[in-house]
């Protein structure tokens, strides 16, 4: 399995001769290195509906034909703009060729906001993911506060890599995403959804620094862990 980061919380991973992308927010996103029109994907995974998570999905799931992987209600949404998906629900798992996809609760909101006609749509419960390739296990918490049953998230899953968000204001700070680490007994951790507009700057070395030595990473957009 090969993991990149590519700003906010764009993750690429690549396992059993696929291209997996986790919230695909390109367009518009200073902090990444990706292109929407160049990017290739076999499948799209998507933590909840907000426009920095969803992001160039539907464009870059039309240019590639890949399946898009989202909670029920954003996989009804974006079925009917007519994209290929699998929907799935918080506390279900399910075995693609690829790897299996779990969806984990996220204490946060999610609605896609479609500008032009100031409307809102409900895009259903927001949620973290697990991801394995039946070797190595990837959390992406997806937008969240912090919440106690991290601890049983990390006590029943061997977790190689924890994306986390530390951004504050949207989603859980820095000094929760470190005890959100502990209970996540990860290997490793990143820092994801932080710098991106003025309201989430955070210092994510400062967050690194907190944690216990070697279990912390920054990665910077197209760094890669193998």
């Amino acid at each position: 399995m090969k993991v990149s980061y590519h700003g906010h919380s764009v993750v690429k991973i690549e396992a059993n001769g696929k291209r997996i992308l986790i919230d695909p927010f390109i367009s518009g996103n200073p902090q990444t290195d990706l292109k929407a029109d160049e990017v290739q994907a076999d499948v799209i995974l998507l933590t909840h509906g907000h426009s920095d998570h969803v992001g160039d999905t539907l464009s870059i799931a039309q240019n590639n034909d890949a399946l898009i992987v989202a909670p029920f209600e954003l996989a009804t949404y974006l079925g009917w703009k007519g994209a290929r998906t699998h929907p799935m629900s918080i506390g279900g798992s399910y075995q693609f060729e690829f790897g299996t996809v779990a969806l984990t609760q996220a204490f946060h909101s999610s609605s896609y906001t479609e500008e032009e006609d100031q409307k809102i749509i409900y895009t259903g419960m927001p949620a973290g993911i697990l991801f394995t390739d039946n070797q190595k296990t990837i959390y992406h918490a997806g937008d969240t506060g912090l919440f106690t049953d991290m601890k049983m998230i990390g006590e029943r899953n061997k977790i190689d890599i924890a994306f986390l968000p530390i951004g504050d204001n949207f989603t859980m700070g820095p000094k929760d995403a470190v005890t959100a680490a502990e209970w996540l007994q990860a290997k490793k951790v990143v820092p994801i959804h932080y710098n991106t507009f003025p309201d989430i700057e955070q210092n994510p070395e400062d967050f690194v620094s907190s944690l216990p030595e070697g279990v912390g990473t920054v990665l910077k957009a197209g760094d890669t862990i193998d």
